[in-house]
């Protein structure tokens, strides 16, 4: 952690819920988040230690206080189970990969803005569902795979 803050962690679990911890000053959870519908697959820290992401199986991803644990936002618009995320390293952005499934048999990677709580960018081209996603150390591009066996490299 920076400055004096404690150390946190986060956890998220196949009962729908997550705990935010600060080990080094209890070994019970600072607090319970709840809010998700299905089982949270991925939880991550932004960068700058300010907020939280989780991806979850109900298609959402959720934005949390990172310090708190309170709920922020709630980002939707895949259509399909979410299965990682990935922030920019300036944490203003947030990627998004799913099992999303539409009449074309696409999966999407979306691009999320923090700051305005909507979809940046829709990122097409996988065959089939998309499994991982990261951007690139300069943040300039963003890399995804998917069961298609196909790795895309996106270009800002």
């Amino acid at each position: 952690m920076k400055g004096n803050a404690p150390e946190r962690l986060v956890s998220g679990s196949d009962d729908f819920t997550m705990f935010l911890w600060e080990p080094a000053v209890s070994k019970h959870p600072k607090t319970r988040m709840t809010g998700h519908q299905q089982l949270v697959n991925h939880v991550y820290f932004s960068p700058d230690e300010q907020w939280v992401a989780s991806a979850s199986f109900d298609k959402s991803v959720k934005l949390w206080n990172g310090t708190t644990g309170k709920f922020v936002f709630a980002f939707r618009g895949h259509v399909g189970p979410v299965y990682q995320i990935s922030w920019s390293a300036d944490s203003r952005l947030l990627l998004s990969g799913s099992k999303d499934s539409t009449l074309k048999c696409y999966c999407f990677a979306k691009v999320w803005d923090i700051r305005t709580h909507k979809l940046k960018q829709d990122l097409p081209g996988h065959d089939d569902e998309v499994f991982a996603v990261d951007w690139s150390p300069d943040g300039e591009k963003v890399a995804s795979g998917g069961r298609d066996r196909v790795l895309k490299l996106w270009m800002g």
